[in-house]
């Protein structure tokens, strides 16, 4: 089998075409997805843009959506939540469509159509999303893991997420052919390991993140395991992997 890992979202239909697929943003928006259905969302809903989010919230009784969404971090105005993974309490989308536009993550997510199964992966759901990975790849599966990364340009804590996948994923598999960005996000892994914090700040975007006032959603960002959920992208749609939704 072939694990691969591509960076962006420029991603070829042949990248993920038959292929069980992870996309990653670690800052924020896998973060956020796995929070906003492990708390009780019923559905997220990705979009390229705001307007098309704005268009389809119209087709729901308003009681039953929330929309969300940022650019350049920050949230994007009339919207219900931005992209910070603190603001998805129970509260506040249990039972809730959610309807999410993002600057990097969302765009992965739309390219990465036409793959076999596609899952939102990230540090808070790691081992859940790793079982999956591991049981594709041991059934002969190949499969692709897409950096969102930061503006279309490559990012470091998504690299390194990739990594840690990619190093766990081909334990103890033989026969396991994997390309050379998945063996540079392994390195890179490598240099980290659980030093999530000093790895966020090293990156541009963990930076920038930080000057932005935004520092106390890097912590959920890397806790690991935080959020045992596995968001499934299937229909335009991504749900919770559970008894109603069995792969």
């Amino acid at each position: 089998m072939r694990l691969d890992v591509f960076f962006g979202p420029q991603v070829a239909p042949g990248d993920v075409g038959g292929r069980v697929v992870a996309v990653i943003d670690v800052l924020r928006a896998s973060t956020t997805i796995a929070y906003a259905l492990g708390n009780g969302a019923r559905a997220v809903i990705p979009f390229d843009s705001s307007e098309e989010a704005v268009i389809r919230s119209k087709s729901f009784d308003r009681s039953e959506v929330r929309l969300a969404g940022e650019r350049k971090m920050h949230p994007i105005p009339g919207f219900d939540f931005g992209n910070s993974p603190r603001q998805f309490t129970r509260q506040a989308v249990e039972g809730k469509t959610v309807l999410i536009t993002t600057t990097n993550g969302t765009a992965a997510l739309v390219a990465v159509q036409g793959a076999r199964d596609i899952m939102v992966a990230s540090y808070v759901n790691f081992s859940p999303c790793l079982a999956m990975l591991r049981a594709a790849a041991r059934g002969g599966a190949d499969i692709a893991i897409v950096c969102a990364g930061s503006d279309r340009q490559f990012s470091f804590e998504d690299a390194a997420c990739a990594g840690r996948y990619a190093r766990e994923i081909t334990r103890r598999l033989a026969n396991v052919d994997v390309n050379d960005a998945a063996r540079a996000c392994m390195l890179v892994n490598g240099r980290y390991r659980d030093d999530l914090q000093r790895l966020f700040e090293d990156s541009s975007h963990g930076r920038a993140l930080i000057e932005a006032g935004y520092a106390e959603d890097l912590a959920i960002c890397g806790a690991v395991d935080s959020c045992p959920v596995v968001p499934i992208y299937a229909d335009r749609q991504i749900t919770k992997l559970g008894p109603d939704r069995e792969r």
